[in-house]
């Protein structure tokens, strides 16, 4: 499964951008981070064939996960952002149903990784 991510930039905390992860579709997708010095974090995820989702705690409330299954593509919306959402941010693509528990251990392929940058 090749997945290509794009939607990363700056903006200040409070903005809103998007995410979008094109794909051939996998069980399961979904969207982790990596911030700066940190180990990579989970933080949503989607059922490609009905829709059930997942977030991390920290982004519940500002973060909405979906997929558009006609045109292949995933999204992350991700609304109030904060200085701590900056990072890199990978999509994800699951042979089974893990990651919307949040692990990545039956994560097969994941997207290049997209910058994002809020500042404050």
């Amino acid at each position: 499964v090749q997945l290509q991510a794009s939607g990363g930039g700056s903006v200040q905390a409070g903005g809103s951008l998007r995410l979008s992860c094109t794909t051939s579709g996998r069980t399961s997708m979904g969207w982790f981070r990596r911030p700066p010095g940190k180990e990579r974090e989970f933080v949503a995820a989607v059922s490609w064939n009905f829709g059930d989702t997942y977030y991390a705690d920290s982004v519940k409330g500002r973060f909405t996960i979906s997929r558009d299954k006609d045109k292949n593509t995933m999204y992350l919306q991700m609304n109030s952002l904060k200085p701590e959402d900056t990072g890199v941010y990978y999509c994800a693509a699951d042979r089974s149903n893990n990651i919307l528990y949040g692990t990545d251990w039956s994560v097969d392929s994941w997207g290049q990784g997209t910058l994002v940058t809020v500042s404050s």
